[in-house]
This record gives C-alpha cells, sequence and structure tokens, in this order.
C-alpha cells in the first residue's frame, strides 16, 4: 500500500520528506510532482529499484530515463558539458525541459542508453520536488508518469494512488501540477536537436 504524504506547495513539511527520502533509500518507487507532470523516481545506484520502475511504466532499457539534479553544478556531474551546452543550459535551467547528454562516469551503465550512452538531465522549477531533492542529497532518476496503455501523463495525486498504490512505495500530493510533458532537446549532436516539444518554450532557448 502506498503511503501518502500531502505537503504544502511553497513550504513542504520536513518530517513527510524525510518519510519519503527513506522509502527511496530502501528501494521505493514514489510518484512525485514536477513543474511538468507527475513523474516515477527512484535511487540511481538500486538496479531493483530501477528494474521497478521500468516495469510500472511499461519500459525497456531503450528507453531515455531522466536524472533530476538540484542545479547545474549537480548535472554537469552526471554528463559531459562543453562551453556552448552549458550556456544553452543556464539558459532553461531551473525549468520544464530534458536535455540529452553524453552520461559521465558517474551514471551506471545499466540507466544510461544502452547503444548511445546517453541521459536525460532537467533541473525542475518545482519547490517541493527540489526540498525532496536537497533531503536526498543527490540526484534522483526519473521517467514520466505516462500508464501504460496511456499516452498522456498523469497530474491527479489521488487518481496516482487509486491506480499504483500496489506497485509504489509513495505518493507526494503537492497540489495540482501540469498535465504536460518536458520539452526534450538532444545536445549530442552539433546543433540542438528537437525531440519533443513539451511545455517549455522554445523561445526561452534561442530555437
Amino acid at each position: 500500500m502506498a503511503q501518502y504524504f500531502e505537503v504544502h506547495p511553497e513550504n513542504p513539511q520536513t518530517r513527510l520528506l524525510k518519510q519519503a527520502v527513506a522509502l527511496l533509500e530502501k528501494g521505493g518507487v514514489l510518484a512525485v510532482p514536477t513543474d511538468s507532470s507527475y513523474a516515477l523516481v527512484c535511487h540511481l545506484d538500486d538496479k531493483a529499484a530501477v528494474d521497478n520502475l521500468r516495469r510500472i511504466r511499461g519500459v525497456d532499457d531503450k528507453h531515455h530515463l531522466t536524472l533530476l539534479c538540484r542545479d547545474l553544478s549537480e548535472l554537469a556531474s552526471y554528463a559531459r558539458v562543453d562551453n556552448t551546452q552549458y550556456r544553452l543550459l543556464k539558459s532553461a535551467t531551473p525549468g520544464p525541459y530534458t536535455f540529452i547528454l553524453e552520461a559521465s562516469k558517474e551514471v551506471p551503465r545499466r540507466v544510461s542508453h544502452p547503444s548511445r550512452k546517453t541521459i536525460g538531465l532537467r533541473v525542475p522549477a518545482h519547490t517541493a520536488l527540489q526540498a525532496l531533492l536537497a533531503m536526498h542529497e543527490g540526484a534522483l532518476l526519473a521517467t514520466t508518469l505516462i500508464a501504460p496503455g496511456d499516452t498522456d501523463p498523469m497530474n491527479d495525486a489521488n487518481e496516482i494512488r487509486e491506480r499504483f498504490e500496489k506497485v509504489i512505495a509513495g505518493v507526494i500530493d503537492a497540489g495540482a501540477c501540469a498535465l504536460e510533458p518536458t520539452t526534450v532537446i538532444d545536445l549530442t549532436g552539433s546543433e540542438p536537436q528537437l525531440i519533443r516539444q513539451g511545455r517549455g518554450d522554445l523561445g526561452r532557448l534561442g530555437l
């Protein structure tokens, strides 16, 4: 049975977030709000948790997972970023953008793309999620919460609990969030490539 954490959207209760982090440390998968839609998250270094996250989401190892980071300095420890890429990242973070970058050695090979050795990275602009990341003291592995067989992401905490309560460890409810995934930009080529147009405005990137 999934635990349900109802937190204040601007001043999330430390006590509740500590309980949520404890679930992550035990290998649990959580549903968390972001500045786009809800996401499923787990501990980066827990293979069983990562396998469970993929199973719940219904994706294989070729599906790009994303690392949620607190800031650009943390992001840069998980990806190889040159000066041009860094300037682009700085213009759009925090915000509803996911960037595909070459994974660094800090990223376990089993969570990066198997053939390209790339990983999705983002710095979310969501107060409760940022507080969770700070308390966790590290990036969280994530994927947009789209139920198997659906095409749209989920954004209602109660609906998520009802649908996934037997397979996830907890749900963080900080009020309704957007119902649109992130804009995804691939930065591994010579020019930025739009993979998915989502909530993030391309104008902010100068694209």
